[in-house]
């Protein structure tokens, strides 16, 4: 039984993948290199009472499939010096696309993630800062652009879900019921 499901489409004979679903075994093997990123593939084997190259081969598959897109360690801003996280909806000049401004915010390490956006603005930013002066350096920089035509920006002032999937991923594997089982 094929235990890791796809979603297909044909075209012109052609089987394309156009996402991939995860299985329990999957959800649980993520969850568990979620919360012990450190555990390794043969201390995940045991926790999850399978073959070492069963669990290598779904790590292996969902990597491949761009389901895990990283195995580095999640940095906190605020722990390296950079407490203020502020987010900006930025309008663009229109005619030359969004590569330029892209490139152009690329070039600022404070600029944490970058979003093409429907709506009254055209992309929308995370940028971090180390107080509300140098957020204004940080602002002036992205707005340091001939193509950046207005930004508006949003101080958060305090973080009351952070950046998750575990609970993503536990609704996929249980078809949609998120109380998928440990």
């Amino acid at each position: 039984m094929h235990t890791l499901r796809t979603v297909l489409r044909r075209e012109g004979g052609r089987v394309d993948n156009l996402f991939m679903t995860v299985d329990q075994l999957d959800g649980r093997l993520i969850a568990l290199f979620t919360e012990q990123p450190q555990i390794g593939v043969l201390g995940a084997s045991r926790v999850l009472g399978v073959a070492r190259g069963t669990v290598q081969a779904r790590l292996d598959r969902l990597a491949s499939r761009g389901v895990i897109r990283s195995w580095a360690p999640q940095i906190d801003p605020a722990a390296m010096g950079y407490p203020v996280s502020a987010f900006c909806t930025l309008e663009i000049r229109q005619g030359r696309g969004h590569s330029p401004v892209v490139e152009h915010l690329s070039a600022i390490p404070e600029v944490l993630e970058a979003h093409t956006i429907t709506g009254s603005g055209d992309l929308f930013i995370h940028v971090v800062a180390r107080d509300n002066a140098d957020l204004q350096r940080v602002i002036d920089a992205v707005v340091d652009d001939r193509h950046v035509v207005r930004a508006n920006t949003a101080i958060s002032l305090a973080t009351r879900i952070p950046l998750r999937t575990l609970p993503l991923v536990r609704a996929a594997a249980s078809g949609g019921d998120a109380a998928m089982p440990g």
